[in-house]
């Protein structure tokens, strides 16, 4: 798992794919990085690793774009549940949890710091994502789901 928007487009520490996505719809550039880097994979060890053995998952923007996923829980788990209608406006400014962010300033967890200084990402983060559940995180964000169900089948 690892976060579209800060890997690197251009030069020697360039991601497979990152800089052909820049130019895509949203809902094809973590795609286009993941195919990018199994083939890159591939190339690497000269054979296929095995769908079960490498599943790669490019979150578009940052892990606290999923705690959106259920904002009276978001701010219910982290002790703020004064910020549930802050949590549910941002939430509602866009088609997908999974599509919070504008620019560096307005990521997930910069939204998430302006309304809760002191933020603790691993400590809040986790609670957060204990009291919404699975389930939610996945009807809400298309993408992460997907990856799960590709990680599902491949246990099977």
């Amino acid at each position: 798992m690892v976060d579209y928007y800060g890997l690197p487009q251009h030069g020697e520490g360039a991601w497979p794919g990152r800089a052909q996505a820049s130019g895509l719809d949203f809902s094809r550039k973590a795609r286009c990085v993941q195919d990018a880097l199994l083939k890159d994979m591939i190339n690497e060890m000269g054979r296929h690793p095995g769908p079960q053995r490498f599943v790669p998952f490019v979150v578009m923007h940052e892990f606290e774009g999923l705690l959106f996923s259920d904002s009276a829980a978001f701010s219910h788990a982290i002790g703020r549940p004064d910020l549930e209608s802050e949590f549910q406006a941002i939430r509602d400014a866009f088609p997908s949890p999974e599509e919070i962010n504008d620019s560096p300033d307005t990521a997930p967890c910069k939204r998430v710091e302006g309304l809760v200084p002191g933020y603790e990402k691993p400590f809040l983060g986790t609670l957060a994502v204990l009291e919404i559940g699975l389930p939610r995180i996945r009807k809400e964000c298309p993408h992460f789901d997907a990856w799960l169900k590709r990680l599902e089948a491949a246990a099977k």
